[in-house]
């Protein structure tokens, strides 16, 4: 049996009546859209577009308002299971309107390319477990300090040294290809000279001295 909420499930936070919740007021949203009507009727779920309705541009302007992720300083929106193309667009929708969000989290979304994006305020970016495969790939984000891209897929370090002019302190590539890089510590640290810690580890002596040419030569990667 249905349940009575049924007709509510593929329904967006602000598409339910009666509340005046706004987007900055949330940290972890769930901001997917639901499935379209084409797929409901392939569901056989065609029961639910009856609380769905024509939306006039006023009623578009007021969402737009209550949404207000213009004003989120803070917020989470990871693992939102981004499985079809309309759900990526209207997330990428919403990261270009988070012009004053400082911290952001975007763990677990199956992200491949967000350098269409633009975040000028973010201090702190937590995109691990994504599908980038290059530095080219990150959003602009100027006054970066702290920045985790751990578990994706970057083979080389090309494209690092876009963030040497950024007051980036910290820095996670845990579990990605280029970490086998020989010299990788102080490839790293050479492009980015303002660096304090990479994976956790603060910057050390040895990480700023050329390496010493014997030991290069005996030296192997173990993969």
């Amino acid at each position: 049996f249905k349940l009575p909420s049924d007709s509510f499930k593929y329904l967006g936070w602000c598409d339910i009546e009666e509340h005046d919740v706004r987007g900055n007021q949330l940290h972890c949203p769930r901001v997917r859209e639901g499935p379209s009507e084409e797929e409901l009727f392939f569901r056989g779920e065609e029961y639910t577009l009856k609380k769905r309705k024509q939306v006039t541009d006023t009623e578009k302007w007021q969402k737009k308002l209550q949404e207000n992720w213009e004003n989120c300083a803070e917020l989470n929106l990871s693992f939102q299971d981004l499985g079809d193309l309309y759900q990526v667009e209207n997330f990428k929708r919403i990261l270009q309107r988070l012009i004053r969000v400082e911290k952001l989290w975007l763990v677990d979304n199956s992200l491949t390319d967000l350098s269409a994006i633009r975040l000028p305020r973010c201090r702190e970016l937590n995109v691990s477990k994504n599908h980038f495969t290059s530095f080219k790939q990150l959003p602009k984000i100027p006054q970066i300090q702290h920045l985790s891209l751990a578990e994706n897929n970057i083979l080389t370090l090309s494209g690092i040294s876009d963030l040497r002019h950024t007051p980036l302190e910290s820095l996670i590539l845990k579990r990605n290809p280029c970490e086998f890089q020989e010299r990788y510590r102080q490839l790293v640290f050479s492009s980015l000279p303002n660096l304090k810690m990479l994976d956790g580890i603060p910057k050390l002596p040895e990480d700023c001295s050329p390496p010493d040419i014997r030991f290069f030569f005996k030296m192997c990667t173990i993969l």
